[in-house]
């Protein structure tokens, strides 16, 4: 052992000690590896961070764009209600249709665009649904994982393994060669996860579960809202058309208050806030908040040719995708302060209606239109969620309160969600067909979603977690500093000696062994490339087939469930999952063990040795 590989595995084994320990933070700890790693002379500048301009690191921050996008269009939230509505209230449906979905779109596509597509997809159903992230980020990357070894396309150590196969003279793998072993797995992984998930109850720091986010039924409770709300069809015979709401006068003279019209325009519905320069038409749908419950009368809707709609939601809860609610406190230099409602003209000023008032932790359920405000008063103000986040912009005269969880299921570019579906759809097909690279085609699929306004450029850079990037980054140099200081070499060379005259099932299980530690330090493709070779040569010398050895370095290359590190795949849930460097040790060594043992014992029984 040379003194530069003494040197490269004690900065090795010092920097997985400080990820053990969470300090300092990841990313800082990969940003020191990049320092000192050239400083020593082990690599060059340019070598040491090279990881800026590696593809794969292009490619996750354009699929983290990707996925923002889905959120921002509606698309990632509507696969999420399918989600819930398929598991109802079952924590156990949902994980197992979770890993089943992932690993079938992990089969076909990128693991790592499928895992970053679904994070904000399961990090709204855990809200809704009162589970903490930590339960299900964990089968997700799992999931990501093992989807490929579903197919020959699901992951490049496949297709490295299958060259090295016919380079050898070998016949190689078909493209379903992988799926017996990789079904078998993913059903080990589903029973797995189901027992596991009870080591990843939330920690004492996860708050957002102890205490919940309030929802639009805590405030339509707090301010005694339910049984105010009314959706009413204009009639094609009504008076109101051609005139704009302030003309109409519905709210100053009957108390019926106007929070959004709904309107169907070229075959798309669209939620208009209630402004002075909105001319109603016949077919609009009004959202009606009774503020004066006497107006609610045959006679009053007959005489305005107004017909009262079917309500699905109480208080307009179903109408939460496009209608907001929000909090509104008086500081004590407000202006307002000693204002009625009617006097603030919130509606003119910031196309949002006041619906509630509380003083002193009660609800006033008369007069809220002409009482006086004062000091410590809360306004419940609602519209749509486009002009509550411009409210909070302006924080002289009063102050947003925190925003009910129903924010997180907004979709402010709802109606390009085909375009968004489109963008992916691009993407995929790139992806499967091979045409491009994958990092050009997730750069394609995030022009085009800029390009259909799905998402715009300050969203795209919020979207991207640097952290994760960071620590890819500079996790990189080491697999550059072991092979130029003979590290990896050595080692395979200690496991062709350490073999001698051991039986096959033997040599299959330190060839998983192997493959599998080393793709903790290294990315599984540079594994593959380096171990395959190992693996058919030792096929070779003992006289038998070569396919089996070389489908245990490809199970064991995508086994990459130890650490947070070993796979970006598991980096992408970290910080979501709000896990710990221990976490992945307590539940992914036991699982690559299990792995092990099956592949060893399925692999020669299907692949004859």
């Amino acid at each position: 052992m040379t003194i530069e590989l003494a040197w490269v595995l004690f900065l090795l084994a010092t920097a997985v000690g400080l990820f053990v320990t969470g300090r300092p933070r990841m990313d800082v700890v990969a940003l020191l590896v990049m320092l000192i790693l050239p400083l020593s002379g082990v690599l060059s500048v340019q070598e040491a961070l090279a990881g800026f301009a590696d593809p794969n690191v292009i490619l996750i921050a354009a699929l983290f764009v990707i996925g923002e996008g889905l959120v921002r269009t509606g698309v990632a939230y509507r696969i999420g209600e399918w989600l819930a509505r398929q598991a109802a209230s079952s924590e156990t449906r949902l994980l197992v249709l979770l890993m089943l979905s992932v690993a079938g779109l992990g089969s076909v596509m990128s693991s790592t665009g499928v895992v970053a597509i679904f994070i904000p997809v399961l990090l709204s159903v855990a809200a809704r649904m009162h589970i903490s992230p930590r339960r299900l980020m964990m089968p997700l990357a799992f999931a990501g994982l093992i989807s490929g070894m579903l197919t020959l396309v699901a992951t490049a150590p496949n297709v490295v393994v299958h060259s090295e196969l016919v380079r050898e003279g070998a016949r190689g793998f078909g493209f379903f060669s992988f799926t017996p072993f990789g079904l078998v797995i993913l059903l080990l992984g589903i029973g797995y996860m189901l027992l596991a998930r009870r080591w990843l109850a939330p920690g004492a720091d996860d708050a957002d579960f102890r205490l919940p986010r309030r929802t639009f039924r805590d405030l339509i409770r707090d301010y005694r809202l339910a049984g105010r709300e009314r959706r009413l069809r204009i009639r094609p015979d009504s008076l109101l058309i051609g005139f704009t709401l302030p003309e109409v006068q519905l709210r100053t003279q009957h108390g019926a208050n106007v929070i959004a019209v709904e309107r169907i325009a070229k075959l798309r519905r669209k939620i208009l806030s209630p402004s002075s320069d909105v001319q109603l038409q016949a077919g609009d749908v009004l959202l009606v908040d009774l503020v004066d419950p006497e107006v609610d009368h045959p006679q009053f809707y007959r005489e305005r040719g107004l017909e009262p709609l079917h309500l699905e939601g109480e208080y307009f809860t179903d109408q939460a995708h496009d209608v907001g609610m929000a909090e509104v406190i008086l500081p004590p230099e407000s202006a307002l302060l000693g204002k009625s409602v009617l006097d603030l003209e919130f509606r003119s000023r910031y196309g949002l209606n006041v619906v509630g008032l509380r003083r002193n932790r009660e609800a006033l359920d008369c007069g809220l239109l002409e009482e006086k405000l004062k000091l410590g008063d809360t306004l419940l103000v609602i519209g749509t969620w486009k002009a509550i986040r411009q409210l909070q912009a302006r924080g002289r005269d009063f102050i947003v309160l925190s925003l009910p969880a129903e924010v997180d299921e907004a979709a402010p570019a709802a109606s390009q969600a085909p375009h968004a579906l489109l963008a992916l759809c691009v993407m995929v097909a790139l992806m499967v067909s091979g045409l491009v690279p994958n990092v050009l085609a997730a750069l394609i699929g995030c022009l085009l979603m800029g390009l259909f306004r799905c998402i715009d450029m300050d969203s795209a850079y919020r979207a991207i977690h640097w952290q994760s990037l960071l620590l890819i980054v500079g996790m990189l140099p080491f697999a550059l500093a072991l092979q130029k200081t003979g590290g990896i070499a050595l080692a395979v060379d200690a496991l062709v000696a350490a073999l001698g005259g051991a039986g096959p099932y033997a040599v299959l299980a330190s060839l998983f062994l192997l493959t599998a530690v080393t793709g903790l330090f290294i990315s599984n493709t540079a594994t593959a490339v380096l171990i395959a070779p190992v693996a058919i040569a030792t096929a070779r010398a003992m006289d038998a087939a070569p396919e089996p050895f070389a489908m245990i370095v490809a199970l064991a290359a995508s086994a990459a469930f130890m650490t947070p590190i070993s796979s970006p795949v598991n980096t992408l849930v970290l910080g979501p999952g709000r896990y710990r460097f221990g976490d992945f040790v307590k539940i992914g060594v036991p699982f690559t063990i299990l792995v092990m043992i099956v592949s060893v014992l399925l692999v020669p029984l299907l692949l004859p040795l």
